[in-house]
């Protein structure tokens, strides 16, 4: 495993001597299946699979951590310059850090899932992430799933897809995680925010996973890419 430090001066799909590798990018609603879907498109393709989700969760759980409430914009934005959080890999799986641990089943705690749409909302934040998002791609090809890869992480990439499913779905797969946050909550949350709302990018691939297997979204998905390259 490792990490690194942010050291960014050029980032996105084009940079000024060469285009990056490829950028697969996956957005999608809360338990749409797109995590899932990602890491099994990134194994098929051989590629890094990035989590950014579990990033936005990272800073929310450390400011739990510090005693700030996630909702106070300002106190979060104080934490960043000095947050001890870093982005690495493990093998093909991107990590996220805390002074050297590996952050796990604490990024699904009941506090996190209830705060993390108010810290994902802050630019700052966002800004800081997608930069870290951004470095992933400068020296390999990734699968990145999260609800603004595709209209602002990397909206040049030819490869698009927002995966989605029925709230009813959608609802039941969050249950059966053991999760009890409202999905509802979370779209309207996350699809009216200011800063990078979640929206499907107007050249994104719609992928309805409600009535699929998990296999046939991957294989549908994979197919596409594959014929793009």
């Amino acid at each position: 495993m490792h990490g690194f430090e942010l050291d960014i001066t050029e980032c996105g799909w084009y940079n000024a001597v060469r285009m990056n590798p490829p950028a697969i990018a996956i957005d999608g609603p809360a338990a749409s299946g797109k995590s899932t879907v990602a890491k099994l498109i990134a194994r098929e393709l051989g590629y890094t699979f990035i989590n950014t989700g579990a990033m936005y969760r990272a800073v929310t759980w450390y400011a739990l951590q510090q005693g700030v409430c996630p909702a106070d914009a300002e106190a979060v934005k104080a934490l960043l310059p000095g947050i001890p959080l870093s982005f690495g890999k493990d093998g093909a799986n991107s990590t996220v850090m805390c002074e050297g641990k590996v952050l796990s089943g604490e990024l699904t705690e009941t506090a996190v899932n209830d705060n993390v749409s108010a810290v994902a909302a802050i630019p700052e934040v966002r800004a800081l992430l997608v930069e870290k998002q951004r470095e992933y791609n400068l020296t390999e090809p990734v699968v990145m799933e999260g609800r603004d890869i595709g209209t602002v992480v990397f909206p040049n990439t030819p490869f698009k897809y927002f995966v989605t499913a029925s709230e009813e779905v959608r609802a039941a797969r969050r249950a059966a995680q053991g999760l009890t946050d409202s999905i509802a909550e979370r779209d309207r949350k996350d699809s009216a925010r200011a800063c990078a709302p979640l929206v499907q990018a107007e050249d994104a691939t719609l992928v309805d996973t409600s009535e699929l297997t998990i296999e046939q979204v991957v294989a549908k998905v994979v197919a596409d890419i594959k014929s793009k390259i």
